[in-house]
């Protein structure tokens, strides 16, 4: 940067002593000095420290909320192993296990305990050629395939299961 546009820079920050106080995120953008010159660098690299300990708060947090729904996953997949019945322990253990309201198999098929049977056609109303995934927001057929949990959804997840 040239010195006048540093100058510029300076008097602009010098008329708006809050900008930065403001936006502690633009802290982590800046190289703090090598050495503490005064009580405002002293001030400066606190706030620098301290925008860079929330980053990595909220790293940690995320980390372990991600760790916890690894663990999760881990026991729904043991409980499916060891069930004598996968629809079952989908739709009566995977809920509280993974921390969801509801959980279910459905398919076109003949109506069978704990599945819930769908209209023909609906699977590749939902899920075209070629689409295995599906996450949604505010279903609109919530009902056909959460039944009387349907209240209860605000998104859910479908997802293709090779037979």
């Amino acid at each position: 940067m040239s010195k006048d546009g540093a100058d510029r820079v300076a008097a602009w920050l010098r008329a708006n002593p809050s900008f930065l106080a403001e936006r502690p995120d633009l802290y982590r953008l800046l190289t703090p000095p090598r050495r503490i010159h005064g009580e405002g660098l002293a001030d400066h690299m606190a706030a620098m420290l301290d925008a860079e300990r929330a980053a990595n708060r909220d790293l940690a947090a995320s980390a372990r909320a991600e760790e916890s729904f690894v663990h999760r996953a881990q026991r729904a997949v043991v409980a499916l192993i060891a069930a004598p019945d996968a629809a079952e322990a989908v739709s009566q253990e995977w809920p509280a296990l993974l921390g969801m309201d509801h959980c279910a198999l459905a398919d076109e098929g003949a109506p069978a305990p704990h599945r819930r049977s769908l209209p023909p056609g609906t699977v590749q109303a939902l899920l075209p050629t070629g689409r295995d995934t599906l996450l949604r927001d505010d279903p609109s057929d919530a009902a056909l395939l959460h039944g009387e949990a349907a209240a209860l959804i605000t998104r859910d997840a479908l997802a293709r299961l090779p037979l």
